[in-house]
């Protein structure tokens, strides 16, 4: 549903008016009702009413006479006051959604500083507790390792490496026992020195692996 925007109450009026006047429900040289009556007809101030006419008089589509009453000047500048104040509704509206956009956008960054920040502290955290380099592998398709247990790969034994996390699609399996069976996908978050790295994804993609 298209957001309404509401502008000033005389200024509404205004614009009623002014469509009264570009359907010729009031015509060109006739007088409109005075100010008293045409307050008690909106159910507003004479005052509201009177800065209504104003505004329509300064566009040239009634004249106020002192004395006399108010005159219809013109059908054309009626209408013509009539889209320009729906463009002018549509840009108000731009211009509100654009400040809700900038506005989420500043929040939206300002989340995003916070979470890379904890992200380093974390970080940070974790490297001087742990004196162990961490490393990451993913488990390819068609790997000898898919559908076996850590226990039954002997994993630690056969690379040096232990694993500390396994990342499977958006969860994360922290210290996996020895009967977590791995699949394909996984990512396998392991502890060890540098040469562990060549040893498990030997380990990993080897195909005579199973055969052992």
């Amino acid at each position: 549903m298209k957001e309404k925007i509401n502008p000033p109450v005389y200024s509404q009026i205004a614009l009623d008016i002014a469509l009264r006047i570009s359907r010729e429900e009031l015509k060109v040289n006739t007088k409109i009702y005075g100010r008293s009556v045409m307050s008690s007809e909106y159910g507003v101030s004479p005052e509201t009413i009177r800065r209504a006419l104003k505004l329509l008089e300064d566009v040239g589509i009634v004249e106020v006479r002192k004395n006399s009453g108010v005159v219809v000047l013109s059908v054309e500048k009626a209408t013509e006051f009539a889209q320009r104040f729906g463009e002018q509704n549509d840009t108000r509206l731009i211009q509100r959604n654009l400040k809700k956009l900038l506005d989420q956008q500043l929040l939206l960054s300002e989340q995003i500083r916070e979470m890379a920040a904890h992200l380093v502290r974390t970080n940070d955290k974790f490297s001087k507790s742990n004196p162990f380099q961490n490393y990451e592998i993913d488990i390819p398709k068609d790997s000898p390792v898919i559908g076996k247990s850590l226990m039954d790969l002997m994993f630690w034994h056969k690379t040096g490496a232990t694993i500390i996390a396994i990342r499977r699609m958006d969860k994360v399996i922290l210290s996996p026992g020895p009967y977590v069976i791995l699949a394909e996908g996984d990512t396998l978050i392991f502890v060890g020195n540098i040469s562990t790295i060549e040893t498990v994804t030997n380990y990993i993609t080897d195909p005579s692996f199973g055969a052992e």
